[in-house]
């Protein structure tokens, strides 16, 4: 994993010493609104954390002065896509960092590695109904609604929401870039 940087943020790959702050994020109740199952001990972050590190496909959002990590963006395939290279991330932010623009400031920082490094020519995500927070990153990162797939994600517990799908193109990102 590239590490990645911003004017308040450091984006790297995850580490072994990284459990507490994990689960520090993991193990609140508010990661429910992501579609994330809270962890209810340790040892559940460090298997998860132990997946991160071996699938090397999420970077770790750590504070620059502090070092701690607050957050984390996953960068996977998006393979509905046809004709597009396209990706499609997703994101978990520690509630007691939600409202600084963390998030937004994160995500912006990515999008400019996928599309000038990697070349991509779609960049996708979505939340599920209600998530309020998440579809405003979206908005202030320039994504676009393209739409409401009814009852289209069944989180860990069973529970059926809409999933509310953004995208946007290359193309649109250097656009909104220039003028931006």
């Amino acid at each position: 994993m590239i590490t990645l940087e911003t004017q308040r943020l450091i984006l790297r790959g995850w580490r072994e010493s990284d459990v507490d702050d994990l689960h520090d994020i993991m193990k609140n109740s508010s990661v429910i609104m992501g579609g994330w199952e809270p962890h209810d001990n340790i040892n559940v972050t460090l298997d998860v954390l132990n997946e991160y590190i071996e699938n090397d496909d999420r970077w770790a959002i750590s504070l620059k002065d502090s070092k701690k990590v607050i957050g984390c963006v996953r960068v996977c395939p998006d393979h509905n896509r046809g004709k597009f290279y396209a990706k499609s991330i997703n994101y978990v932010l520690s509630e007691n960092y939600w409202g600084n623009g963390y998030m937004t400031e994160a995500i912006k920082q990515i999008m400019k590695y996928l599309f000038d490094e990697l070349n991509i020519d779609l960049l996708s995500a979505f939340h599920i109904s209600g998530n309020i927070k998440s579809k405003k990153v979206l908005e202030n990162c320039g994504f676009e609604y393209e739409i409401t797939i009814e009852q289209g994600y069944k989180r860990f517990d069973g529970e059926v929401f809409d999933s509310i799908c953004y995208y946007i193109l290359k193309s649109d990102y250097y656009r909104k870039e220039i003028a931006g």
